[in-house]
């Protein structure tokens, strides 16, 4: 019966700590949350990330009409498209349903103010969905134009937040 090999010698506890940081970051990947939080032997490690909104695409519907009584020109008049509202700007539209948060707490200033300049990558406000505060990011460098949101309100997924130009 051949021997039982040792198990090997423990890694220094930095290698172990990155390891374990590691795995709380495939964790984010695989379950698509933005942020872990774990007390680890005495210890907090809180592993997130920044969400980015998805990018806005914009389709036109076709008017639908039941006339009463058929004309030559119904037809033609049901098949041509509504013209989708375009904005001035990029929206940054919400990515998840929660409650929409424009300060990193009650008595801290926004994030961003409309007329502010803003980079891509900075967060704009969060968004707390089931007891997580994910942080939403601008999609874009420039100006914010437009906040269509108030603190502390409910969002819906896809809801246009606010516009950057």
């Amino acid at each position: 019966m051949p021997a039982k090999k040792k198990p090997a010698a423990a890694a220094p506890s930095e290698s172990a700590e990155l390891s374990l940081i590691r795995k709380l970051a495939e964790i984010l990947n695989d379950t698509g949350l933005s942020e872990i939080e774990l007390d680890h032997k005495g210890a907090k490690v809180r592993v997130s990330k920044t969400l980015h909104a998805a990018p806005m695409v914009h389709v036109a519907a076709p008017a639908h009409h039941a006339p009463s009584s058929p004309t030559p020109h119904s037809h033609a008049a049901t098949a041509a498209p509504v013209a989708a509202v375009e904005m001035a700007g990029t929206p940054l539209k919400s990515p998840m349903v929660g409650t929409a948060y424009l300060s990193p707490s009650p008595e801290a200033p926004a994030f961003a103010a409309i007329g502010s300049m803003v980079k891509q990558g900075q967060t704009l406000l969060i968004i707390e969905a089931m007891k997580t505060m994910n942080q939403i990011a601008a999609p874009k460098s420039g100006k914010l134009v437009q906040v269509m949101v108030e603190n502390a309100q409910p969002v819906e997924f896809g809801e246009v937040l606010m516009v950057i130009e």
